[in-house]
This record gives structure tokens, C-alpha cells and sequence, in this order.
């Protein structure tokens, strides 16, 4: 099963909300907001990887809120 982290630059002061929409996600397995160069961090999870393209691409990265990603792929567990 695909996995990726997921690093969110979030807007100043929206990474709550930020969260609350991705724990909507059913993909997303975990987030936190987390303190650093990034603002909240995600695991998702996919049964495909062109799943998981489009769960980062379509549902993740079009959050209201979100300035930029960065997204990591899983490659050994």
C-alpha cells in the first residue's frame, strides 16, 4: 500500500482548520501541527499509487488555506 508524508505550509494562524479538513480525508491516517520550516504534517495512505496522486493533488493541495507542499513517498516501511 502507497504511503506518503506530506509537509503544509499552511496561512498564518489557519493550521487548525487545516487539519480539520484533512482528518475528513479518509486516506489521511495521521496529522499534526508541527513547528519548523512546515506548518502541519499528514500521512496518507492509498490503495494505488495514482490513488495517492490524486488524494495529494485534488484533495490535499486545493485546501482552502494551503500555501505549498511537499510531498514524500513511502519507498521501504
Amino acid at each position: 500500500m502507497p504511503i506518503a508524508f506530506v509537509l503544509i505550509n499552511s496561512e498564518a494562524g489557519t493550521e487548525k482548520s487545516v487539519v480539520s479538513e484533512l482528518k475528513k480525508i479518509p486516506e489521511v491516517k495521521e496529522v499534526y501541527v508541527v513547528y519548523g520550516t512546515y506548518d502541519v504534517i499528514a500521512k496518507v495512505e492509498a490503495e494505488t499509487m495514482d490513488k495517492l496522486k490524486d488524494i495529494v493533488t485534488w484533495k490535499t493541495r486545493r485546501l482552502d488555506n494551503v500555501i505549498s507542499t511537499l510531498t514524500m513517498i513511502v519507498m521501504e516501511g
